[in-house]
């Protein structure tokens, strides 16, 4: 009968179950309504752990990778517009960036080449500022483009070189990169300063920069901050530095680096994307 009509299977089951629930007095309409409700809470649920930035993409990725279930984006579209679940809008945000020194500058050898084969590869860096009752927070951090994980980061209230140079510091502890690693700045007077082309020569780092003015040459590293801004800086007041600090802490560690999906790793988090190659490449190793 599904042959001849070319109707689907699961559809033939759906009638019979529903059919027989009739039958047997219970309304369709009923247990129709239970299963959206189910469905409703999960999506609901996946919406706010992203931080109300997940679209439909991505609570569908996420539906089958914790669930098992197989749902189409217009139909969650369709259930977000019911339960008014709305992505918030990014804001544009200013560069902090002071190139204008007479400092030497590095190529830019990266080349808006932003693949890496594997971790501790290529790692590129920035800063911005968080506004906070008690003035500016400077935020900097190192990525790995291998994972998009953010590797080493560092606070302070000024843009000093140790505000680099402690970021980057965290990331050689806790990864230990191999010599010749490629390091990817922008032309900011502390990436070019003579302290921190010192740390660079002392663990072999190659040090390559952005173009003039160019953002796209970093493009990872204003990513990053884009989604920060988006998903706490914005929607919250920071009373004091400490409370940023603290706030900027969990949302990196426990938030970016663990939880959040990224498009660009199969809608992975960082720390489960290496997780996963690792084991792979133990596997084929083995």
């Amino acid at each position: 009968m599904c042959r001849v009509f070319k109707v689907d299977r699961s559809s033939y089951y759906h009638w019979t179950c529903v059919s027989f629930l009739t039958r047997n007095f219970i309304k369709a309409g009923c247990v129709v309504k239970k299963e959206d409700t189910q469905l409703n809470k999960l999506i609901e649920a996946i919406f706010i752990q992203g931080r109300r930035n997940y679209g439909t993409r991505r609570i569908q990725d996420k539906l089958k990778e914790l669930y098992g279930l197989i749902i189409s984006r217009k139909r969650i579209a369709g259930i977000m517009k019911d339960l008014n679940l709305k992505v918030k809008m990014k804001r544009r945000y200013k560069n902090t960036t002071d190139s204008n020194h007479n400092l030497p500058i590095a190529p830019n050898l990266l080349n808006r080449d932003f693949y890496a084969s594997a971790p501790d590869m290529k790692y590129v860096g920035d800063i911005t500022y968080i506004s906070t009752g008690e003035g500016w927070l400077y935020l900097a951090t190192v990525i790995d483009l291998y994972s998009r994980k953010v590797v080493g980061w560092s606070m302070d209230d000024t843009m000093k070189v140790s505000l680099v140079n402690d970021a980057l510091n965290m990331a050689i502890s806790h990864r230990n990169p191999p010599k010749g690693l490629l390091w990817h700045t922008d032309r900011g007077s502390q990436y070019a300063s003579y302290s921190h082309k010192d740390l660079l020569q002392k663990h072999s780092i190659v040090q390559s920069m952005s173009r003039k003015g160019n953002c796209w040459d970093n493009a990872v590293a204003e990513s990053f901050f884009k989604t920060l801004k988006s998903d706490l800086v914005y929607q919250t007041y920071f009373y004091t530095k400490n409370q940023a600090k603290r706030e900027i802490f969990e949302y990196i560690e426990f938030y970016y680096n663990r939880v959040r999906s990224h498009s660009y790793l199969g809608n992975l988090s960082p720390s489960k994307f290496e997780e996963i190659n690792l084991v792979l490449q133990n596997e084929i190793a083995a």
